[in-house]
């Protein structure tokens, strides 16, 4: 997994609000336990306003290139956890974090307008082959 995010730019990012799910495409990055992804975002934006409301969400990372061969090739994992608002006192290390990663963001993610969010992940689902599903519990 870690080839996989570190190889990977963008996620999707699965929201929510009365029942209907809603994505979207975010800059995300992993820390080096795994145990959290983050991804920055307007304050404005719907899927603020989801998160704020129901802070369970879903990420997708994957390695396809959409060509036949993905359906044997293609990895994707998806994470499922609680999405918050980094706070102020861990807000700097994490944004480094995020910065190695995505530094073209730097201006975004440090406007007073942007939220850096962390997903605390509950659970790894890994699907390889089209249909060999590994599910990853994460612990505390």
């Amino acid at each position: 997994m870690r080839d996989l995010f570190s190889s990977q730019p963008l996620a999707v990012l699965a929201t929510q609000c009365n029942g209907q799910p809603y994505g979207n495409l975010v800059a995300f990055a992993a820390t080096e336990d795994l145990k959290v992804l983050l991804f920055a975002t307007a304050r404005g934006t719907r899927k603020f306003a989801n998160i704020t409301t129901d802070p369970r969400v879903a990420m997708v990372v994957d390695s396809r290139t959409n060509q036949k061969a993905d359906f044997q090739r293609a990895v994707a994992v998806t994470a499922t956890g609680i999405a918050e608002e980094v706070a102020s006192t861990e807000r700097d290390h994490l944004i480094k974090l995020y910065l190695l990663k995505h530094p073209h963001l730097k201006k975004f993610v440090n406007s007073p307008n942007s939220a850096l969010l962390r997903v605390k992940v509950g659970t790894y689902y890994v699907v390889k082959r089209f249909q060999n599903v590994m599910v990853l519990p994460i612990g505390e």
